[in-house]
């Protein structure tokens, strides 16, 4: 069976702020799966069983990637 496609976006941005000459300060943000795409997993590839066919032969029950995730970060170097 072929499922779904898969779609995802991810974007990062970064600022570098200089405070001393060997003292930086960095802020990062991350963001995964922009759009907030659902992205579906194959079809249930099941469809005989012994006691029959199986009534979820072919129905998509869960997602391959997270929804939207963003996250931010502070890193102080020296």
């Amino acid at each position: 069976m072929i499922g779904p496609g898969l779609a995802t976006w991810d974007l990062s941005f970064l600022k570098d702020t200089s405070i001393r000459e060997r003292l930086n300060l960095q802020f990062r943000a991350e963001l995964f799966n922009v759009l907030n795409h659902a992205n579906f997993n194959t079809p249930n590839a099941v469809v005989f069983t012994p006691s029959g066919v199986s009534p979820t032969a072919g129905v998509i029950t869960s997602t391959s990637t997270t929804s939207r995730q963003i996250q931010f970060a502070l890193k102080l170097r020296w």
